[in-house]
């Protein structure tokens, strides 16, 4: 039995005090669980966690047996708008932005069509369709062509 405590301040409601055998015992059951608890996840029956390798390239052949090729045509896009933004930026900070309204003009013409582009990679996405019932492929396309009209309409006039 633990000794009483003759302190008043000691004598305020807190949580019980454990006794050394029940501390050491929760330890080691809960780090215990962890261990044994990670053991299913490991890459299809090896000892071994996967390497970022092996991560990489399951998502990449995940992504290219499973993609619609529509919606790898709307990625590679996608990927040439960031490209386009990023040398945007890269020869504002380099060569200096003159004509600043040219600059914001064509990195908000990019960053813009990239944020259509989602929205259109979204809609028209297979999984997507519980989302989006009322939206069929052509009327998400024919919404995306008058999106973009509207604002290189707005880019093109900003330049001045």
């Amino acid at each position: 039995m633990a000794p009483k405590r003759a302190n008043a301040r000691d004598a305020t409601p807190s949580a019980p005090p454990q006794t050394g055998a029940s501390s050491t015992t929760a330890s080691t059951t809960s780090s215990a669980a962890p261990t044994t608890a990670a053991a299913p996840r490991l890459h299809k029956g090896t000892t071994s966690p996967p390497t970022w390798d092996q991560v990489v390239g399951n998502i990449v052949n995940r992504y290219l047996e499973t993609t619609p090729q529509r919606t790898k045509l709307i990625d590679v896009f996608m990927a040439f708008l960031v490209v386009v933004g990023a040398l945007q930026f890269l020869y504002c900070i380099l060569a200096g932005n003159y004509p600043f309204n040219a600059f914001l003009s064509g990195f908000a013409a990019t960053v813009g069509q990239f944020v259509l582009t989602a929205s259109l990679r979204l809609q028209t996405t297979e999984a997507n369709k519980s989302d989006f019932p009322a939206v069929s492929p052509e009327r998400a396309f024919a919404d995306y062509i008058v999106c973009s009209l509207i604002l290189h309409f707005f880019c093109v006039n900003f330049i001045n």
